[in-house]
C-alpha cells in the first residue's frame, strides 16, 4: 500500500470515529427524562409533558403509580429523574435520606377530593356522604390509605363526617387514585372518592357527577417535586421541576381542579 492510500485510510478511520463519539454524545445529551407521578396527574401530565417536549426537544417517559409505593422504589434505586409525589412528606424524607437532591423539593400543588359516582347509577352524589347510606350504594371506591395519600384523606373525611365505621363493609380500595377511579366509572363501585383533577378529565366528566367535599374533611392533600440524587439528568430534572411553576403550568393545573399556591 503506497503512502497516499494510507494517509486516506487514516483520515477515513479518523472520521469516522470522531462521527461515532459524537453520536454516542448526541444520544447521551439527548437522553430523556423518566417521571415518577401519582396518579392524580394521570389527565393533566401528559398535556404538561408535551409542552415541555416541544419546548426542550427532549422525550419524557412518565411512569403513575401511589406516591408511598415510589417513594419505596426510589429508596431502593429505582431509576427515575424527577419525583412529583402527592404527599409532600415522602420527597421530605426522601431528601432527609439522600435519595432526592437537597433543596430540590418544590410544592406545586394542593390536591382535591370529590364523591363521583355515574350519570346512569341513580345515585344522587349531590346529596353528599348522606348518600352513602343508601341500600344502592353497596360498593364504595376510596384509594389505599396505607401507601396512597388521597386515600388516607378519603378515610379523614368519612371520620370527619362520623360515617366511616357505617360505610367501612362498603369500601373497595384502589392501588391508587386512578384505579379507584376506574372502579367508579366502570360500575365496579357504585361511588367512589376521587380526586378531583380525575374527575374533570373528559371521560369521567361526560359519565358522572360528583360533589365536592369540603377541603376541612380532611387533611391538606400538598403535592410535591423534587430531582432523584440518582439521575443523570439533573439539570433537566431541575427544569422541569421549575416549569411546574410557570404561569401556563399552573393556569393549567388549576383547570384540573387543582389548588395552586404563587
Amino acid at each position: 500500500m503506497n503512502l497516499s492510500i494510507r494517509l486516506r485510510a487514516v483520515v477515513v478511520i479518523v472520521l469516522t470515529g470522531l462521527f461515532l463519539t459524537d453520536a454516542v454524545g448526541g444520544r447521551a445529551d439527548a437522553q430523556g427524562l423518566s417521571i415518577a407521578a401519582a396518579s392524580d396527574l394521570q389527565a393533566v401530565l401528559p398535556v404538561l409533558t408535551a409542552s415541555f417536549e416541544k419546548e426542550t426537544g427532549r422525550s419524557v417517559t412518565t411512569s403513575f403509580g401511589s406516591s408511598g409505593n415510589f417513594f419505596t422504589q426510589i429508596e431502593n434505586g429505582a431509576p427515575f429523574d424527577v419525583f412529583l409525589s402527592a404527599d409532600i412528606d415522602y420527597p421530605t424524607r426522601l431528601e432527609v435520606s439522600g435519595s432526592v437532591m437537597r433543596g430540590s423539593v418544590t410544592q406545586y400543588a394542593t390536591g382535591h377530593l370529590v364523591l363521583w359516582s355515574r350519570n346512569d347509577s341513580g345515585i344522587d352524589v349531590t346529596r353528599g356522604f348522606a348518600v352513602l347510606d343508601d341500600a344502592r350504594v353497596r360498593h364504595i371506591a376510596i384509594a389505599n390509605p396505607e401507601h396512597a395519600p388521597y386515600g388516607r384523606a378519603a378515610v379523614a373525611a368519612l371520620r370527619h363526617e362520623g360515617v366511616y365505621e357505617r360505610v367501612r363493609p362498603k369500601l373497595v380500595l384502589g392501588e391508587n387514585i386512578s384505579q379507584t377511579a376506574q372502579f367508579a366509572e366502570t360500575g365496579n363501585a357504585d361511588a367512589g372518592i376521587v380526586a378531583l383533577s380525575l374527575a374533570l378529565s373528559p371521560a369521567m366528566k361526560a359519565s358522572g357527577s360528583y360533589f365536592d367535599i369540603p377541603t376541612s374533611w380532611y387533611p391538606p392533600i400538598v403535592q410535591a417535586a423534587a430531582v432523584v440524587t440518582s439521575s443523570k439528568q439533573r439539570a433537566l430534572a431541575q427544569q422541569f421541576v421549575q416549569f411546574l411553576k410557570r404561569d401556563s403550568t399552573v393556569r393549567l393545573l388549576q383547570s384540573y381542579g387543582f389548588a395552586v399556591s404563587r
